[in-house]
């Protein structure tokens, strides 16, 4: 096994201290200090520095740290260095290190910040998201406008795949979370109600918890995590690779050509996936009634289709279209403002994921005042 950095010194009889350096050096391995030939040229004995690297294995830049360490203390006390005996590597890129000297002050002295500053850097920073926020919907209004006027240029066959990925695709996970959301609702319901002889009305409590609010949601959370994400890391991985400004130098507005079918594909998705969690929460909350209830599937559809109203379910599947809205903005915004690195790609997934699920959450908090407002 190879030897570690070695550093040992001998003084010949013209005042020459060789250096003899041996062994390994490596960065992970250490460094020798340059104070240990610092002691002796202090002694004074010393006229002259040179070197013998025979015994040098293998070695990477912390010989170069070495040298240059040592080379300022052989110029301080203005005692000559004689580098033949380094190898040619290590002699030139000790000559490419002190053609030009580190200029004083050029590192930063790392201090911490105040609170005051950073409080104000983040101040500036939501101020900058927020611009950045406001303009991407302006643009977004746009490309809207110029799509009723048949103007928005986009490839019809994107907007398929992107209905098939939002829609279709999207069928298998909204299955299992809906199904288990009606199971859940159910049971809960069902412990409570079963205490006063009061348990037809598990299927009133679930039939209008997914078709007011649940159905909605839920599908808005799942696509806002697997949909939005992916939205992101798409326009993300563009920007990065600089397809997106390629489509600008092209001439295509990258809103057009990108988002809008993006949008346009969760707006026509999300109303029948909404459609699709309701049925399948009430079906999941069916599995209860009749498993733990004894009730019948005729009466707790019946009492299902008694308990919810028109105006529950296109309430639910407006919301649904709204959350779509969102997501895919989120999504879209999120990815544009991706970094230029491949960590800024999971970091832009990240944020629009998050964004997303706020957006869905406010925006169903609000739908809940407004429709108490309107006695909905």
């Amino acid at each position: 096994m190879a030897e570690n950095s070695q550093v040992s010194f001998t003084l010949a009889g013209d005042s020459t201290l060789n250096v003899q350096l041996c062994g390994v050096w490596q960065l992970r391995s250490g460094v020798p200090p340059a104070t240990l030939v610092e002691r002796e040229l202090e002694t004074g004995r010393a006229r002259s520095v040179a070197f013998d690297a025979g015994k040098l294995g293998s070695w990477d830049s912390s010989v170069l740290i070495f040298l240059v360490q040592l080379s300022e203390l052989c110029r301080q006390r203005q005692i000559p260095m004689d580098r033949a005996g380094l190898p040619a590597g290590v002699q030139k890129l000790l000559a490419l290190a002190e053609a030009v000297p580190e200029r004083k002050g050029a590192r930063r002295e790392l201090t911490e910040a105040s609170v005051l500053e950073r409080i104000g850097t983040t101040a500036i920073g939501v101020a900058g998201s927020l611009t950045e926020m406001l303009s991407f919907l302006g643009e977004m209004t746009i490309s809207s406008v110029r799509l009723f006027g048949m103007k928005a240029r986009y490839r019809a066959s994107d907007l398929f795949l992107l209905i098939q990925q939002c829609g279709a695709q999207a069928l298998p996970i909204v299955t299992l979370i809906s199904f288990l959301v009606g199971v859940i609702l159910a049971f809960v319901g069902a412990v409570q109600l079963k205490q006063f002889g009061a348990q037809i009305y598990v299927a009133d409590l679930v039939g209008i918890a997914m078709m007011r609010e649940m159905g909605a949601m839920m599908t808005g959370i799942i696509m806002a995590g697997r949909t939005g994400a992916a939205f992101a890391a798409q326009l993300g991985t563009m920007k990065v690779t600089q397809e997106v400004d390629a489509l600008t130098t092209a001439g295509f507005s990258p809103l057009e050509f990108l988002v809008l079918p993006r949008v346009i594909a969760l707006i026509l998705m999300m109303p029948l996936l909404c459609l699709y969690a309701d049925f399948v929460g009430v079906l999941g909350g069916a599995v209860i009634g009749v498993g733990m209830l004894d009730l019948s599937w005729i009466t707790y559809f019946q009492e299902t289709v008694n308990a919810i109203t028109l105006t529950d379910i296109l309430g639910g599947v407006f919301k649904s279209s709204v959350y779509g809205v969102l997501i895919a903005l989120s999504g879209c915004l999120r990815g544009l403002q991706c970094g230029n690195s491949s960590s800024a790609v999971g970091d832009a997934a990240t944020s629009a994921v998050v964004t997303g699920i706020v957006a869905i959450v406010v925006a169903c908090g609000s739908f809940a005042v407004v429709f108490y407002i309107l006695g909905i």
